[in-house]
This record gives structure tokens, C-alpha cells and sequence, in this order.
């Protein structure tokens, strides 16, 4: 019989002990969690604060008494490590003040991550809240409760800061969302994640990017920019850090991203001593390095696998790409590879090319059909797909696991145009989204057209560039570009004289398709510089829409779409 510890309760823990015993009747397993609860959602946790999940107990999916009843192991709460012993291969633990020594053969660590606290000025003149277990959450759940009215400032736009906002909102508080970087949400690029900043906008959050927090002052945040908000509460979601202290005082090695550094098989340079979840740096085989990925996902891929290779069995580790979505009030988004951000942010020598395609996500005609954001970024010349982002009110998800499936085997933009997906007018179209980008993709390798992203018609825009618009008179009029010129597609073969052979043709419509359909028009007629701009209006509109509303820039469209 073996003796195996586990430090951490939640996704990788847990798992890890589940899947123990599962393999192994006879070993002794103990779990401790500092806590007082184990095995719970913290995924979930925004939404308890939101009233979709009605009470804290619902959050908890095991208890002690379960885990030793349908599991045999003995699962400890309220109790923390707080060393390791290696060469006595021992663990110090405090449990209600009294320390005891409990022995191991094998160690599995599973510590996560805690939320970044700085040292800001001030922080002790305001109610600070952060959130990564339930006893986080009920505090400013009682708190906000017993003040009605409250105001809320949310510092940080990652994945808990929106989650959050969104749930603050439906429970009735003012809140402010303050992020530092230009945009919200990393794992989308700057071009995709204007249609949540919008979302946010039109549901009534004050947001705030580009700005820091400098100080703070009485129920008050004050900013790098000088500006002061008020606020009852404020919750801290600016990031998580690695819990390492005590596996670095263990003679743990670190890796470069100061998280725990682990082999294939999640072993670290103590052969007795493994290590899961948020504590740990992974290979991302996209490209080539080590990083941090504070997912529930890949902390149970890999807590399996601990628990395969403690019992003899092979380890397949072919690292991690990062897939994630989120829901914004009425907008779903995903993401997963490489965006086209993080590979100018990491230098990357990758030479890649982008399609951004706004197609519906369902036979048009239907009710339940809905336009989806979608962008696919692939390498050049091979057409192997590296990342892809969707953003709709639709299942994104669906589509996004596809690309995932697809980086997983080295799919390139040829099996994805190719790729056999399930139809049926409720669910998808015959050609789904993901296939629509594989034709793109395709279409633009083989040289059968060029095009722009809505991200840089401002600039062609301010240079006076000629843009055609080939939507319906009755369209053009609800909403256009300034200075644009309207001829309709089914007028275009007879009125192509009217357009300019002397210059560039941007050739626009509502989401880019007609003007795709326009562009393989002239340039058959033997136009050579016609070039249509990817996402058409649609696109554009979301795209400008939260820097002229916020920053009072002068507006290119005449009005923008809702």
C-alpha cells in the first residue's frame, strides 16, 4: 500500500484523487484544502453572485463525508501545508492551530493560483474584495446585499473581471470596469474584442480602458488619468500568481514563468513529487515555449495523467493551446491558439495571414439564426491554423472547438474548407462558419482576391480613399461610410464605368460577402486593384463604435449598427 498527499481540493486535486482511487483500491490517499470546502465550482462562482445560482451550497460539489464515503479518501479542510520535508518525504500540516507531520510516498501538488493584490496607496481606505472560493464570494455577497444602490468598481478585464461585472449588473449595482491595457479580454485581438467592449457599453457599465489605477482615497478609486470614481466596493481581479511558496522553500525548481516546472509527465525535479493546475508552467506547442494557463480544463487533463503515471500507465502530453469562452450579457465568445496580438507581443517569427468573416450562424431564414463574429489566423504558405476567435449570440463554442480539434492534428485552412460537419437548418448552415473561413483562407492563398480588415478603413478613410458601397439604396441610407459611393451589386455590371480605374476600389457591403461578389465582378470586367473590406459594415460598426462613443473621435459612419 501506498501513502499519496494531495495539496489542493478544487478541479486538479480532486481530480487527481478521484482518479487514484479509481486505479488503485489499496493506496492510502489524503487531500488537504485550507478552505473549508473542497471539490467546489469556482468556475461558477461569478454567477452565484448573479442569482443564476440560487444559493452558496449549490457551488459545492462534494463534501469531506463524500469523498471518504464514495472515493475512500480521506479528504481534510481547514487544514494547511505548510512545508515539505523531502529527504524525510514528509508534510507539515495546521489544522485550528496545531501542527502535526503526515508522511508521504508520493506528493501531488495542486496549490493553484491567488489573485494579485499590489501594494497600491491607499487600499486600505476602500472594501476590497477578491474572488477565488466561495467563502471570497459570499463576503461580498452579505456585503453588497446589506447596501442597496452600491457602486462597484471591477479592476481588471480578464475572464473573473467580466463575469463579475456582468452579475453585479443583473443584481442591480452601478459598476465600473477599469483595465489598464487598451482592451479587455487578451485571449481576443483588439479588432474582435470591440464587440464586447460595446456589449458592456450598451448594458449600462461604465468602461474604462487604457487607464490605471494610481492610488485610492475614501470609497474612491483614483486613476492614472486623474479621474476619481466612487465606489462602495471594489473587487481586484487583475490577475493571478502561481502558490509556490512552499514548493520553493522545498528546493522546488521554478521554470522561467516562476510557476512550478514539471516534466511530460507533471513530475518535478523530485521524482516522489508531482504538481497540476494553475502552480504550473505548460508547453504550448503553437509555439514552442513554456507559459501559464490558469483554466479548470487542462488542471483535470493533467491531474489524470498524474494519476496514470503514479499507476504505471503512459502519459500522452502534447501540450496546450488555450481554448476558452465566456458569455457577455448577449454575446458568447471563444477563442483558442494563437491570436494575431500575442504573436506580435511575443515577437514570434511566424509568417500568417488572417480571415475575418461575419457569415450567420444558422440557415438565415430561421429565427434562431444569428450573425457570428469569426476570425481565423493561419500560417503562410502552408495553411496550417494556428488560432481562431468567434464572438455571436450563438453557440461559439461549437465552432471554436472545432479549430481546437483541428490545431490538436495540425489541420490546415484545406481540411477545414473540407471538413464534414453535422447540418440541419436550426443548428448550422450546409457550408458552417468554420468552412466559410476555410474557403476564404483558400481563396486568398491562391491570390483570387485581396482584402482589407475593418481595422483599417479609418486610416484609408482619412487619406480619402474610394470606397464603394454595393448594399441596397434602402441600406445605405439606414447607415454608411462618409464619402462612400453607392452602386448595388445587381447594378454593378451595368454602371462599372462609374468606377475608377486610376485608383484603389474598396468595395464594401453589410458583412463582406456581396462585396466579394462585387470584387470578382470587376476584376473579371478587368478592374486590377479592387480590394473588399472584410466584415463589411457590420464589422466596422462594432469595430469604431466604443473608441467614438468614448473618446469623442470624429465618427466615420453616419450611423452605426445595432
Amino acid at each position: 500500500m501506498r501513502k499519496i498527499l494531495i495539496i489542493g481540493g478544487v478541479a486538479g486535486g480532486a481530480s487527481a484523487a478521484s482518479r487514484l482511487r479509481r486505479l488503485n483500491e489499496k493506496d492510502k490517499i489524503i487531500m488537504f484544502e485550507r478552505g473549508p470546502h473542497v471539490s467546489f465550482s469556482n468556475c461558477s462562482l461569478p454567477y452565484y453572485m448573479g442569482g443564476i445560482i440560487p444559493n452558496e451550497e449549490t457551488l459545492l460539489l462534494m463534501s469531506p463525508d463524500k469523498f471518504l464515503k464514495q472515493f475512500n479518501v480521506d479528504a481534510r479542510v481547514n487544514s494547511e501545508v505548510v512545508a515539505i520535508d523531502r529527504d524525510k518525504k514528509e508534510v507539515t500540516v495546521v489544522c485550528e492551530g496545531k501542527e502535526y507531520k503526515e508522511s508521504y510516498d508520493k506528493l501531488i501538488l495542486s496549490m493553484g493560483a491567488k489573485p494579485i493584490v499590489p501594494p497600491i496607496k491607499g487600499i486600505e481606505k476602500v472594501n476590497v474584495f477578491t474572488i477565488r472560493n466561495v467563502v471570497d464570494i459570499s463576503k461580498i455577497h452579505s456585503f453588497l446585499n446589506a447596501k442597496k444602490d452600491s457602486k462597484v468598481a471591477v479592476i481588471g478585464g480578464g475572464f473573473i473581471g467580466i463575469e463579475m461585472a456582468e452579475n453585479l449588473k443583473h443584481s442591480g449595482y452601478n459598476v465600473t470596469i477599469v483595465e489598464a491595457l487598451p482592451q479587455i479580454m487578451k485571449p481576443f485581438d483588439y479588432d474582435m474584442v470591440q464587440i464586447l467592449h460595446k456589449e458592456l457599453i450598451d448594458n449600462g457599465i461604465d468602461l474604462i480602458v487604457n487607464d490605471k489605477v494610481d492610488s485610492f482615497d475614501t470609497n474612491t478609486v483614483v486613476l492614472g488619468s486623474g479621474k476619481r470614481i466612487e465606489a462602495d466596493a471594489v473587487v481586484l481581479a487583475i490577475g493571478v500568481a502561481p502558490e509556490t511558496d512552499i514548493a520553493l522553500k522545498a528546493g522546488i525548481e521554478l521554470g522561467k514563468t516562476k510557476a512550478i516546472k514539471v516534466d511530460a509527465n507533471y513530475r518535478t525535479n523530485d521524482k516522489d513529487i508531482y504538481a497540476v493546475g494553475d502552480a504550473i508552467e505548460v508547453y504550448n506547442p503553437l509555439f514552442n515555449d513554456y507559459f501559464k494557463l490558469a483554466l479548470a480544463g487542462p488542471a483535470q487533463k493533467q491531474a489524470r495523467a498524474v494519476a496514470d503515471h503514479i499507476n504505471g500507465r503512459t502519459v500522452d502530453n502534447r501540450g496546450f493551446i488555450g481554448s476558452s469562452v465566456i458569455k457577455v450579457f448577449s454575446y458568447n465568445g471563444a477563442a483558442t491558439g494563437l491570436s494575431e496580438g500575442l504573436i506580435k507581443a511575443m515577437n514570434l517569427n511566424i509568417n500568417y495571414d488572417t480571415v475575418e468573416i461575419i457569415p450567420f450562424d444558422g440557415v438565415s431564414i430561421m429565427p434562431s439564426s444569428r450573425l457570428m463574429h469569426f476570425k481565423l489566423i493561419y500560417e503562410v504558405p502552408t495553411g496550417k491554423i494556428l488560432g481562431a476567435q468567434a464572438i455571436g449570440k450563438g453557440n461559439v463554442d461549437k465552432r471554436i472547438d472545432v479549430i481546437a480539434t483541428m490545431i490538436k492534428f495540425a489541420g490546415t485552412i484545406d481540411d477545414l474548407k473540407d471538413l464534414e460537419l453535422c447540418y440541419a437548418p436550426p443548428f448550422g448552415t450546409a457550408k458552417d462558419v468554420v468552412n466559410f473561413a476555410g474557403y476564404v483562407a483558400s481563396n486568398l492563398r491562391n491570390g483570387d482576391y485581396k482584402q482589407i480588415h475593418y481595422s483599417q478603413v479609418r486610416e484609408l478613410v482619412e487619406k480619402d480613399a474610394y470606397f464603394l458601397d454595393v448594399r441596397l439604396p434602402e441600406d445605405f441610407a439606414a447607415g454608411h461610410l462618409h464619402k462612400a459611393v453607392n452602386i448595388p451589386l445587381g447594378a454593378l455590371r451595368n454602371r462599372y464605368n462609374e468606377v475608377p480605374k486610376d485608383k484603389p476600389v474598396y468595395i464594401t457591403c453589410k458583412t463582406g460577402l456581396t462585396s466579394y461578389t462585387a470584387c470578382k465582378i470587376l476584376k473579371n470586367i478587368g478592374f486590377d486593384n479592387v480590394i473588399n473590406v472584410s466584415g463589411g459594415f457590420i464589422g466596422l460598426s462594432q469595430y469604431e463604435y466604443y473608441n467614438d462613443k468614448v473618446t469623442g473621435r470624429k465618427p466615420i459612419l453616419t450611423k452605426y449598427f445595432q
